[in-house]
C-alpha cells in the first residue's frame, strides 16, 4: 500500500516545519486529532478520528519520531496499532522566492499491510491506505496549512 498526500502553504518553511513537526500541539489545531502523547523510548502515540459524515471511527497508533530539519523531513515508523510497519515520510520543500515563498508539504505512507491471511493486503489496499490513511492525512495537511498560514 502506498498513499500520497500533498499540499502548497503560503507561509515561510520554517514556520510550516515547525506546526508540522510540533506534534504535542496538533490536538489543539487540527479538530480530527484525540490526542499525541510522548512515551519512553522516544515513540509518539497518537489517535485520531476519521469521520464518515455524522459518525467517527477511532483510531490510534504509535511510531518512532524522527525529525530532520535540514532535509525537510519529519519520518515515522508505526510500531504498534492496525498500521504497525508503516512506514511514513513528510518531505516539506520550499517553493518559489520572496519573503513569504511557499512550501510543498509531501506526506507518503508506505506499508505491506496487516498480517491477516488471504485479506491483509487487500484490506490495505481498498480500505486502510485510501479510506483511513488518506482521509486523515488530507485533513492534518489541511489542518497544518490553516496554522502555518494564519500564524503571524
Amino acid at each position: 500500500m502506498r498513499t500520497v498526500d500533498r499540499i502548497r502553504v503560503h507561509a515561510p518553511f520554517a514556520r510550516v516545519f515547525a506546526v508540522a513537526s510540533s506534534v504535542a500541539r496538533w490536538p489543539a489545531i487540527l479538530p480530527h486529532y484525540r490526542w499525541v502523547r510522548f512515551l519512553d523510548g522516544g515513540l509518539v502515540e497518537m489517535a485520531a478520528w476519521r469521520p464518515f459524515g455524522a459518525l467517527k471511527y477511532p483510531t490510534w497508533w504509535v511510531s518512532e519520531m524522527t525529525v530532520d530539519r535540514p532535509a525537510g523531513e519529519i519520518r515515522y515508523r508505526h510500531v504498534r496499532g492496525i498500521t504497525r510497519g508503516m512506514q511514513v515520510a513528510w518531505r516539506l520543500v520550499e517553493v518559489g522566492g520572496g519573503s513569504e515563498g511557499d512550501v510543498e508539504v509531501e506526506i507518503v505512507h508506505t506499508w505491506d499491510g496487516p498480517r491477516w491471511p488471504l485479506v491483509g493486503h487487500l484490506a490495505a489496499n481498498l480500505v486502510i491506505g485510501p479510506v483511513f490513511i488518506h482521509g486523515i492525512a488530507s485533513r492534518t495537511l489541511a489542518g497544518i496549512k490553516r496554522a502555518a498560514e494564519g500564524a503571524s
